[in-house]
Parts: structure tokens; sequence; C-alpha cells
């Protein structure tokens, strides 16, 4: 009996040792004879790698053709992953250190963060020097260096250095963040990409498509030979609407404008900016922001730390202040208040006001010209400035209907310039005004009522009897302290008649960006359309042909006759005519020409100086607008700065001038220097300066505007609490 089972037991192993045999047959037989050709191909292209080839990034160029933006040739050093262990790359990490002059930790760093595939190369170093590149390629012999790669790649190049620097943008390494949006277009770590400007809208466009570079390798990773390349497709051009010399110009001023406000003792004035635009199209022949920085600091291997000083420079010449900062406009904005009045009937053509120097209403508010301006109408009005006048008729057509005109020339809104974040300013109304008040309330009385109430409560809850009432008493008394101080503020939530006053002369809570104020005088200029300002007029495939071309876009017409803004543009006219506030500017000026000055007012710091014009008088081509952040006055700062861009425009440069520009342009930075006007002999016409106060009569401790209602010089408004607060967010710039 046992030894049958034992036979039984053998048998039932032989079998299954028979049947194991047959499954490994048949599965043998089917890779063998079926899937032979399926596995022959991936065995075979196991020994390939396809190697990427960075594509180059379109160029761009000004209107007339001149290069803005190039491509260089680069050196990088790169290591290639073999699959080695960190320990077989310890060695290697220590003798490139010391070769490029990077800490070991840095190289490390950019190990860990590439990561890539199997024989992808990791970028160690950027725009290497060629002494360097030698050095290793003279090493490249010694077997620990045999991972080590160099290659040439396309480094963007910008010939004119800070010049247009926030129009153009610059190129980084891809962020995580944007890599995390953007992994689906094939972008891998590393990739460079647009992340300012022109640079960052137009990625797409610009970036190219990569090429890639075939190579068969042994079973240990290690080249064998090249099997071919697919060479990379450059990325698109770009033709902009700038014209290089008007930038240059306006640049050039704006600096000058800084250093003699400075030398003016405007200590706070650090910056400046400046939109010149053509009327009849919304095409921007020029867009500074001062200060600016050197896009090509970018091109080359930057440390975070190095990164982190310049992003976080006290100057902030990151932002772009001619789409990113708003500012309240001052007497720029007269001419809102004139269309308004005039096309909703609050006023005629002849209507005339009498200027003693002053404007009563319930209090007394003084013009900024203490002698007066005698009998004045629009006309007279806009060409002196006169305060008291817009005043008048500041009340007569309301804060709705100044608010509706202004949004109808495009104020405090959004232009849709391809330029990332652009911010939309403030239009003054009721609601934003007790939103901002609101604010600022809870801001500085909610911490007084929260310690109160903390300072108390352990107190009353330990407390009995007497004690506790008594205790309950102080608390009731602090709180009522706080309370009054509170609604005697509280009274300014309500729009007042003097909230009015200061609307209708652009002081307040107003806040334009200089692009929309050169936009809304082009609307003056051209008869009342307002365009969509571009600054791409083509984009040019690799071989020439024609990807995409852009022309003007009607946004909408401003609903103001064409005589009422033939009066406005004609008050203009007369502000740099003889008697004008801008006459010491213009008075020599070839062609006759319009403009407006404005001083705005800030608190507790020196006014903005601003200047709008239009050019020429009869037939416009080009609107200009500039600020001087804390100037000072519009006409000493800010004109003659449009005075100087006008110069460059119409060609009205000095022999000597134009060489000069001609020998800084073949260096590729912009001039240094500009000379200011000579000042005519005869007496010029009155300067505009700041206006007298127009908050309510206020003694120690009543109610007026002692929190910031207009925003600081530099910041971005969008919100209640920005304006108040100061703090701002000007979008992935």
């Amino acid at each position: 009996m046992g030894k049958k089972k034992t036979l039984k037991r053998i048998n039932v192993f032989l079998g299954a040792i028979v049947l194991i045999f047959v499954v490994l047959i048949v599965r043998v037989s089917y890779l063998q004879l079926i899937e032979t050709e399926h596995y022959r191909t991936l065995a075979r292209e196991n020994t390939l790698r396809l190697i990427t080839i960075p594509a180059p990034r379109g160029e761009i160029f000004d209107r007339h053709g001149t290069k803005l933006v190039g491509n260089r040739p680069l050196y990088t050093v790169s290591l290639v992953n073999l699959g080695q262990t960190r320990d077989e790359l310890e060695p290697v990490v220590e003798k490139l250190s010391v070769i490029l002059d990077r800490t070991p930790e840095e190289l490390w760093e950019a190990i860990a963060k590439q990561s890539p595939r199997r024989y992808e190369p990791i970028r160690l170093a950027r725009d290497v020097p060629l002494e360097i590149v030698s050095r290793i390629e003279e090493q490249q012999l010694d077997d620990l260096l045999r991972s080590v790669v160099i290659d040439l790649e396309p480094m963007r190049e910008y010939p004119f250095g800070s010049t247009l620097a926030h129009v153009l943008g610059y190129v980084r390494e891809i962020q995580p963040e944007q890599l995390e949006r953007h992994r689906e277009d094939g972008y891998r770590m590393g990739d460079a990409f647009g992340q300012a400007g022109l640079e960052n809208t137009q990625e797409r466009m610009l970036r190219g498509i990569k090429g890639a570079r075939q190579v068969e390798v042994d079973a240990y990773a290690r080249p064998v030979r090249s099997l071919g390349i697919k060479d990379p497709v450059p990325g698109n051009d770009l033709i902009l609407t700038i014209d290089l010399k008007v930038q240059l110009a306006a640049e050039e001023a704006l600096a000058w404008a800084v250093a003699e406000a400075q030398k003016m003792g405007n200590s706070d004035s650090q910056a400046a900016s400046a939109v010149v635009i053509d009327v009849r199209t919304g095409e921007i022949l020029a867009l500074a922001s001062y200060p600016a920085y050197d896009p090509s600091v970018f091109a080359g291997d930057l440390s975070p730390a190095q990164a982190h000083a310049l992003m976080n420079a006290p100057d902030q010449p990151f932002l772009n202040r001619a789409i990113q900062s708003a500012y309240p406009p001052g007497s720029t904005f007269k001419m809102v208040v004139g269309a308004a009045a005039l096309e909703t009937g609050k006023i005629d053509q002849q209507f005339t006001v009498f200027c003693p120097g002053y404007f009563y209403h319930e209090r007394r508010y003084n013009c900024w010209n203490p002698a007066g301006h005698g009998t004045v109408d629009l006309v007279k009005g806009l060409q002196v400035s006169c305060n008291t006048y817009f005043w008048t008729v500041g009340l007569k057509t309301g804060p709705e209907i100044m608010a509706r005109f202004a949004r109808e020339f495009g104020l405090g809104e959004r232009t849709g310039i391809e330029l990332p974040g652009e911010v939309a300013g403030v239009v003054p109304t009721a609601e934003y005004k007790r939103r901002v008040v609101q604010a600022e309330l809870d801001r500085r009385f909610g911490p007084q009522f929260e310690a109160v109430e903390e300072r108390y409560r352990t107190k009353v809850a330990m407390a009995t009897g007497e004690a506790r009432d008594q205790l309950q008493k102080e608390k009731q008394q602090e709180l009522a302290r706080i309370q009054a101080q509170y609604d005697r503020y509280a009274w300014d939530l309500v729009w007042r008649d003097y909230d009015t006053l200061n609307m209708a002369i652009g002081q307040g809570i107003h806040s334009y960006t200089p692009l929309q104020l050169a936009n809304y005088v082009a609307a003056i200029a051209n008869g009342g359309k307002l365009y969509r300002p571009y600054l791409v007029q083509r984009i040019v495939a690799p071989d020439g042909t024609i990807v995409k071309e852009f022309g003007p876009e009607l946004r909408h017409r401003v609903p103001v006759s064409e005589e009422h803004l033939a009066l406005i543009r004609e008050g203009m006219f007369r502000v740099n005519q003889p008697g004008g506030t801008a006459y010491g500017s213009f008075y020599d000026f070839p062609l006759p020409t319009a403009g407006k000055t404005g001083t705005a007012e800030v608190l507790h710091k020196n006014n903005h100086a601003l200047f709008v014009g239009f050019a020429p008088y009869e037939e416009a081509e080009i609107a200009v607008a500039v600020v001087v952040e804390h100037g000072g006055q519009g006409s000493r700062i800010a004109a003659p700065v449009a005075r100087r861009i006008m110069d460059a425009y119409f060609g009205f440069l000095t022999e000597d001038e134009e060489e000069a520009d001609q020998t800084s342009e073949s260096r590729g930075v912009a001039p240094a220097r500009i000379e200011p006007r000579p000042r005519v002999s005869e007496p010029e016409g009155p300067r505009e300066s700041p206006t007298g106060s127009t908050e309510p009569e206020t003694g120690a401790g009543s109610p007026g505007n002692e929190y910031l209602l207009s925003p600081p010089a530099g910041e971005p408004v969008t919100s209640a609490e920005e304006a108040v607060t100061g703090t701002h967010n000007p979008g992935e710039t």
C-alpha cells in the first residue's frame, strides 16, 4: 500500500514537471515564432537615444527693421545621465566644481532638479567661457570626465541693453509652476521660457520647434555612433510698432527728468514713464519706464540669491510703470470735465467764470494763481489750468457724469495691450470711496476695539460683584472713546462736495496708467476714435512668410461731438502758446502742438509731474503722456520730456544731438544726456503749481482726508484695500 502511494506521488510530480516544460516550450515558441519582429524592434530601439536640440527663438525688430532681440551661440556644460550612483558621480562633481568655479552643492542641486532619462544631458552651466571649455576638453581623455559633454546653444542677446526692457521682457529657465501649466506643450525642465514682456505673451510664437540627434549606445549606455540629426526649426520673428529712435529719446529724457527733479530738491523722485501712440492707428511708438533692467543678465546662469536681489531692488526696475502703475492725473483730467459738461449741456461754449484767485463753496478753495485769472472760458481754463473754472464746472456736471465720460475715454479700464500685468486704475465713485474709507477705518480702529475687549475679558471673568460692574463700566468708557474717534472719521464714508471738487481737477482717488492717459489724448486728437493700443505689427515665419498681421482695432467712438472736441483741442493748443503753462518748453518748436500740464498731489510726498499732448495740432500724428513720480510741477519737469520726444519723432534734433544719438546707438546703449530748453527772454506763461487743499475746513481732530485715498507712486491699484495699504500684485511678469 505504501509503495503504491509513493509511485502515485512520483507520477504526479513527473506530470507537473512535464506540464511546466510544455508551458515553457509553448511560450518560447510563441515569442520566437509569433512575436519575433516585435521584440527584435524593442531590442534595436534599446540601443538608440534621442537627444533634443534647442531651437533658436524668434528675433524681434522695430518698425524700421532694427534688431532689438537676437540670438548668439553659447557653450553649455552638461553631465550625461549614464545611470551612475551618487558615489560614482562624487569625484566628477568635485572636479567640475573646481573647473567651473561652482560649489559642489550648486552642481548637485542642478542634477537633482533635472533628473532626466538615461543618457539625457543634465545642464550644469551655461554661457561658459572658451578657456573653461578648453580645459574640460583637454581633460575629457580622462575616463573620469567621459560623461561630460559640451554643446552650443542659442542664447538671447539684447543689443541695446536695458532699452525697451519692459516691452521685450526676458527669458529664463522655465519655473516649476510654469512647467506644470505647460507640460502638455512639450516643455521640460531646463527649457527656456519667456518670463516678462513680449517674451512672455508671445512665447508660443517665439519658441520654435526642438530638433533631435539620434545616437546609438552600447550595453553600458555609452555612445557608439551618431545616426542622424533632425534640425530644429527657429521661432517666428516679431516686427513691432516701436520706433527705436523715439524710444531712445524717451528713455534718455526720463533719466534726465528724474535727475533734474532731484536737483530741484524733489528727493523722492526716483522713477518716471512715457508713452507715445500713433493717434491714427493705436500703434505704440515708444513705451518707456525708468528705471529699467538689463534683460541679458538672465541669459547666463543666475543664482537664486542674485535673482532675488534683482527682483526686490528698492527702485523696482522690473515694474513697468507705463502699464502697471496708476497715478492721479492732476489737471490732465480737465479735458474730460470739459467734454462731459459740454456734451450734457451743463455748459455751452460761451460759458465763463470769473476767477479772483479762489473759489468759495461752504469754504474758500485757493486757485493755484493767487492773483486770479479773471474771466475764464473753457479754452482759457485749459490754457492757464484755472482750478476755479473747473471747480465750478465740476459741481455743475456732477461726479456720475464725469465718471461716465472718463470711462468713455478709456480711463479706469485695461487697454488690452499685449503685455502682462496691465492694471485698470480707478475712476472715482461714491461706492469705491466708501469701500476705501471703510477698509482704512477697519484697519485703524479694528485692532483698538479688539485690544480693549481682550484686555477686559479675563479681568471681568475673574471679578465679582461691584468690582465686576466697575470693570464693565471702564471697558464701555474706553470703547466709547474709540467709537467717538471712529465716528468722526466715518463722516467721510459718504461722497461729499469736496470729493467732486477734487475729482474735477484730477486729484483724490483717481488713478490711471500713463498708457491710458496717452490713449485718451489720442482720442481727443483724432476726433473721438478710441483704438486698442498694440505693439506687434507682424509675426513672420523663418522663411519670410507672414504668419499673422495686426492693424488698427477701434474699440469704440467717444460720444463727444466734433465741435466740442475741436474746442478742447483749441484749449490744449493754447497751453503750448504764450500764456500757456507749457509755453516754456514749446515756444520754439517748429510745428504747432497741443498739450496739458498736470501736477498731482500725493499725501506726505512731493507731487507727481505730468504732461499729455499731441502733434501736429492741425493733423495729429502722435499723442504723448509723461509722468515723473514726485517730480514737482508738470510744466517744469514733464513737458520738457514730451518736447524731447517730439523732437526725435519729427526729426528736429540738432546736428550735434543726432551725432551723439547715432554714436550711442552704434554702441548699443541709449544716449545719457539731455539739455534743458533755453528759456524765452520775455515773461513765460504761468506755471502750474499744486492746488490748495480741497478737503473740508478742518481743525485739530476734525474729520478730513488724513488717510491715503490716492495710490502711492509706482503702485498699481486693483482694490480698495490696495489703495489704502499700498500693497499690490502687478501680475506674472
